[in-house]
């Protein structure tokens, strides 16, 4: 498929998708096109290790867009997201003109294009490749809700006001993908300029086909005995973190790299790092809970 017609259906981003061998279904892909179609943002939520992330980087290698990433975190503002001044920069022209008695505009000088620090955001609205870049905004429930406030005039209007340089407007608009763990309710503001998808954990037998799409030496039986294994796991609701997908494949790697071709019992104790990843869940999963969880009871 030409990567000019990837976004050019919902049946075209389903193919897109698989060939990047991540499994999606109507809906997601609906989402997807819709989003590139009408230029909005995509917030996803969902479990951790559930293929949110993987959504913005599968959209950049289908489409040849660039994939630009910031990562969210607490404290996260305008200098580290959007754009800062090279002080170092600055302070040397400064210097320099000191020294040679240089009566020229200064302050225009140093507030021109060439001391600004372009961080994600504005590195987005400045591209002018000839695909439109993808921006990932990953787990922005990490960041403060201030930070929120900052996104809400870019994913408008995919614009931003330099006071030293005035409005830069993107020149096309960037395939937005937001993801979120629900860590903290985001703001209605926010998703009312997105649209919305959440991903949950897969079934069965979705699992099983990400396992042998992912993971592609698995024999189907033992890919089918895993993702039993993870699902019976997941369904305990005492859990402090229940396994993603993530760890799903993680695990399978892990058997596979052992040479195993099956879950038995001893090497799924010895594993069962890779699958739970808390302390207090792997101390509760042992011994007779886990015989009863592999069916040896």
């Amino acid at each position: 498929m030409a990567r000019s017609d990837v976004l050019s259906s919902v049946d075209a981003v389903l193919a897109a998708m698989e060939e990047q061998s991540y499994v999606a279904d109507q809906g997601l892909a609906t989402a997807v096109f819709l989003a590139a179609k009408l230029g909005k943002p995509l917030l996803v939520e969902g479990e951790p290790g559930c293929g949110k992330t993987e959504i913005a980087k599968v959209l950049a290698a289908a489409t040849g867009g660039e994939l630009v990433r910031l990562q969210c975190y607490e404290g996260l503002d305008a200098n580290a997201s959007l754009y800062e001044w090279n002080y170092a920069k600055q302070l040397l022209t400064i210097r320099l003109h000191e020294r040679d008695r240089d009566a020229g505009d200064l302050e225009t000088e140093i507030f021109g294009e060439r001391f600004l620090l372009r961080r994600p955001l504005l590195q987005v609205l400045t591209a002018d490749g000839p695909v439109p870049p993808v921006l990932l905004i990953d787990e922005v429930d990490r960041a403060d809700e201030e930070f929120e406030g900052l996104l809400l005039e870019i994913l408008s209007e995919y614009q931003v006001t330099i006071p030293e340089l005035g409005t830069i407007k993107a020149k096309a608009i960037p395939r937005v993908v937001i993801t979120s763990n629900r860590t903290r309710e985001l703001s209605d503001a926010l998703k009312r300029r997105c649209l919305y998808v959440y991903l949950g954990f897969p079934s069965l037998e979705k699992e099983v086909a990400i396992l042998r799409r992912k993971v592609p030496a698995l024999e189907d039986g033992f890919a089918r005995d895993i993702a039993t294994f993870v699902q019976r796991v997941r369904a305990e609701e005492d859990l402090v973190k229940r396994p993603g997908i993530a760890e799903t494949l993680d695990w399978a790697a892990a058997l596979l790299a052992l040479g195993e071709h099956g879950v038995r019992r001893n090497v799924v104790e010895q594993t069962l790092g890779f699958l739970v990843k808390d302390a207090q869940d792997l101390k509760s999963l042992r011994p007779a809970r886990l015989d009863a969880l592999l069916g040896t009871t």
